[in-house]
C-alpha cells in the first residue's frame, strides 16, 4: 500500500477486536513515531501506552471506543506551531498504522478525568491534548455507523469551494499541477468534519488559509497539510514551507497560515 492508497482508504476506527498489539507491532509503531517530523517547530511529544482492559482501566472517553487496550498520547504545547506540528507529525503515524492493518481515531478534549494521563510527565509547556486508540478493527457497530452519518464523515466539500487560483474569486481546476496533492488534502479528516482548509495557488506557491471552526482548527490544518506534503514527496517533488509577511486578503474570517513553494 502506498501513501495515496492509505490516504484514500483510511477511516476512523472506534471498534476494536480486543487483541493487544504484539511487541513487534509496538516496535514498528514506536519507529513510526521516531521517524515522524515537522517543518513547523513547536513542542509535540507522541507516546504509545498500553492498558489492561481486565483491570481498573476506565478510559472515560467518547463513550464509543470499544475493545482498545493500546493508545497513542499526544502532549502538545500551547502555541500555533505546536498545534500545526501535532497534526502534521501524528498523521504520519496514523497513515503508517493503517498501512500495517491497524485502525486509529483522533480524539480531542473528550477524556477529562480519565486515567490516560496517570504517571505521565510531559515536557515543559506541554499537556495531554490528543489521544488515539490503535489496534485491529472490529466490524462497525450501529452506533459507530450512526455517528459517522450524523457528522457526515464520508462527505467532503467540492474541490471548487476549497481551492483557488490567483485570487479568491477563481476556483482552481482539479487538473492543475498541484491537483492530486490538494485532492489528498481535501480527503483529510478533521474535527466534526469541519474541513477548515482553504488554499490559494499562485505560480509555484500554495498558500494555506483556514476558516476557524474551533480550538483544534490549526491542528486539523496540520493533518491536511501532511496529506498534501506526503503526496508531493511521493510524486517526486521537492518543496519548502515559509511564513510570508504579505499575502492576499482572504474573504470572511479566513486566516493565513503558511506557504509551500515547489522547488
Amino acid at each position: 500500500m502506498d501513501i495515496i492508497e492509505a490516504i484514500k482508504e483510511r477511516r476512523s476506527v472506534r471498534s476494536y477486536n480486543g487483541e493487544p498489539l504484539s511487541p513487534e507491532l509496538k516496535s514498528d509503531l514506536v519507529k513510526a513515531i521516531n521517524d515522524s517530523y515537522s517543518p513547523f517547530g513547536g513542542s509535540v511529544t507522541i507516546r504509545l501506552k498500553s492498558f489492561d482492559l481486565k483491570g481498573d482501566f476506565k478510559p472515560s472517553t467518547y463513550g464509543v471506543i470499544k475493545g482498545a487496550s493500546d493508545f497513542f498520547l499526544l502532549g502538545i504545547g500551547e502555541d500555533e506551531n505546536s498545534a500545526l506540528s501535532a497534526g502534521f507529525k501524528f498523521e504520519q503515524v496514523v497513515l503508517k498504522a493503517w498501512e500495517m492493518g491497524l485502525g486509529t481515531c483522533w480524539i480531542a478534549a473528550t477524556f477529562k478525568g480519565s486515567q490516560f494521563d496517570n504517571g505521565e510527565d510531559w515536557p515543559k509547556g506541554e499537556s495531554l491534548k490528543i489521544i488515539s486508540p490503535v489496534g485491529f478493527p472490529e466490524k462497525q457497530r450501529f452506533t459507530e455507523k450512526l455517528m459517522r452519518l450524523t457528522v457526515g464523515s464520508n462527505k467532503r466539500k467540492p474541490f471548487s469551494e476549497l481551492f483557488f487560483r490567483e485570487d479568491f474569486k477563481n476556483p482552481l481546476e482539479p487538473d492543475n499541477k498541484f491537483g492530486e496533492s490538494l485532492e489528498m488534502l481535501r480527503l483529510a479528516p478533521s474535527s466534526t468534519n469541519s474541513q477548515p482548509w482553504r488554499v490559494l495557488v499562485k505560480d509555484d506557491k500554495v498558500m494555506f488559509y483556514y476558516k476557524p471552526k474551533g480550538p483544534v482548527s490549526v491542528l486539523d490544518m496540520g493533518i491536511g497539510i501532511c496529506h498534501f506534503y506526503e503526496t508531493e514527496k511521493f510524486k517526486g517533488f521537492d518543496g519548502e514551507f515559509e511564513k510570508e509577511t504579505a499575502t492576499p486578503v482572504a474573504p470572511e474570517d479566513w486566516k493565513y497560515l503558511v506557504t509551500y513553494k515547489r522547488n
